[in-house]
């Protein structure tokens, strides 16, 4: 270091006087000047820098399967390992308006640079074009240029591309590629093995005495694999698009094969169903926690596939009690119904819970999520064959809002004491419906209307059209009015206190006639 110190400052000082003669007649100057030991300096750095580096890739490394490999690996180490003993050591013999350290860094990265591109330039083999990438994106960037002795200290910006856009973009293609068809073999391969056990009649396992399957899982773990590995290759993580477009289409196949199995007569069908609906729960906790490496469209569309996958199971656990539903409740609003001595909801329930009992090898996530999913059906039942019905007296309107009352209590007691517990809004809906039904003055029903429609966006004016149709004693001036309020105020609020989407569920495109025949428009 001493003797450094000591050529350093010759070089200063023969660079000083090397500055005297600037400007003097040629004929003046002395024939030993410019001398110019500060350009010799650097050529000499340079011829070091190359020197050094083509005595690594000529060294003996084991450990690495491919030659391209250990030599990038051998370089790479050089180069790390010198700017390391400039950066602690050698800084220290030069002036800081030298910049020693930016000099070096700029003649290894030049030089590292021009040995990548004659390799990137020829046919890669895709570990090569891998491990390459590695060093281009990752290990250069953060593990030398980043390194805690040197971050912060070298400009990295003035440093430029390690490699030449051409090549970064080929090799990135290459990589990506490959990546692509490798993912879409093992997902398809998943697939295939999990519907040939549909098919085989196997009946799930049981993990914790519930169906399971590790579909999910497996699909997940490759997902994940293919993304890490990804994120230590390539710098743009928006490119990792590219593989999640790929789980995007693996559950659009997965859909569709469990919408075929389900309509097959199949004995294990329903302990299939019931390992798909937590593998549909699995799918979705995952592709929600996913960032970076999803767009919000593909995101949207995976979720929008699993929302259609636990649909087709949930049709499929729940078949029998939608026949029942639909059966039981068009009782409502029968002279025995009003007057109490038919319990058609008391039945009802009564039934759905035999039905349900199958359900007890369901995990209990995807259980609440069929539960809550079933009380929905049977609020919107109901609530559509009230809008259909038709009410000839007072009486019969305060006798069924109390009816109605009555079974919305004994709805949410049941889906309540079934664990369900995100679907308890849903009783609300027939006790407000109920309260329209049992009040007389028009202001008042009109108040409710208002209060309804602005709690549901989705409570439409062929919903309050409906509803009023029910009411005795309500001129048509009144329903005029009532409609003309509901759609005045709907929107005051419309973006606070909102349940989610019912009523658009529940068609009476019916009332449009009816409203005309009656000379309702407004």
């Amino acid at each position: 270091m001493e003797v450094l110190r000591s050529a350093v400052v010759c070089i200063q000082q023969q660079e000083e006087q090397d500055r005297r003669w600037t400007g003097f007649p040629a004929d003046k100057v002395p024939v030993w000047r410019p001398q110019k030991f500060l350009s010799t300096h650097n050529k000499l750095l340079q011829n070091m820098v190359e020197s050094r580096l083509m005595k690594a890739a000529e060294e003996d490394s084991d450990g690495l399967s491919t030659p391209l490999k250990r030599e990038v690996c051998r370089v790479g180490r050089r180069v790390k390992e010198d700017l390391l003993t400039v950066g602690r050591s050698v800084v220290d013999c030069y002036p800081p308006q030298m910049d020693i350290l930016n000099l070096y860094a700029g003649l290894y990265h030049q030089s590292f640079s021009a040995r990548l591109n004659h390799l990137a330039a020829s046919e890669l083999e895709t570990g090569d074009c891998s491990y390459l990438l590695l060093w281009i994106n990752i290990c250069y960037p953060n593990e030398i240029l980043k390194h805690e002795d040197l971050e912060g200290r070298i400009k990295t910006a003035c440093l430029g591309s390690l490699l030449q856009l051409d090549h970064l973009e080929r090799l990135e293609d290459q990589y990506l590629t490959h990546k692509e068809d490798q993912l879409k073999l093992w997902l398809n391969t998943a697939l295939r093995k999990e519907e040939e056990s549909w098919l085989s009649g196997k009946t799930p396992e049981l993990i914790d005495q519930y169906c399971f399957s590790p579909l999910a899982i497996d699909i997940i773990q490759v997902i994940d694999g293919s993304l890490s590995e990804f994120s230590r290759v390539i710098e743009d993580q928006i490119k990792a698009q590219r593989l999640t477009a790929h789980l995007e289409s693996f559950l659009t196949s997965y859909r569709k094969c469990v919408e075929e199995f389900v309509k097959g007569k199949h004995t294990n069908m329903r302990s299939v169903i019931k390992a798909q609906l937590v593998c549909e729960l699995q799918f979705r906790d995952y592709i929600t926690g996913l960032t970076g490496s999803v767009s919000d469209q593909q995101r949207q569309s995976c979720l929008d596939t699993l929302s259609a996958l636990k649909d087709c199971g949930y049709r499929c656990l729940t078949r029998p009690s939608l026949t029942q539903l639909k059966e039981s409740l068009s009782q409502l609003w029968t002279a025995p119904w009003i007057d109490g001595s038919l319990p058609v909801v008391d039945s009802l329930l009564d039934s759905v819970n035999q039905q349900l009992s199958d359900l007890t090898d369901l995990k209990p996530a995807c259980r609440e999520a069929v539960l809550s999913a079933l009380h929905q059906d049977l609020v919107r039942q109901y609530v559509k064959r009230t809008l259909k019905t038709r009410t000839s007296s007072r009486a019969r309107e305060v006798g069924g809002a109390q009816r109605m009352t009555e079974d919305a209590q004994k709805i949410n007691d049941f889906f309540s004491e079934g664990g369900c517990r995100e679907s308890m809004w849903l009783g609300e809906i027939l006790c407000r419906l109920a309260e329209i039904l049992r009040l007389h003055d028009p202001g008042s029903v009109q108040l409710e209307m208002v209060s309804l429609a602005r709690t549901y966006p989705d409570f439409s004016d062929a919903h309050v059209s409906a509803l009023l149709s029910l009411k005795t004693g309500l001129s048509a001036a009144n329903v005029r009015s009532i409609r003309r309020s509901v759609e005045e105020n709907r929107l005051l609020n419309a973006l606070t206190n909102q349940r989610p989407p019912f009523f658009s569920k529940v068609k009476v495109k019916w009332i449009n006639n009816k409203i005309n025949q009656m000379g309702l428009k407004n």
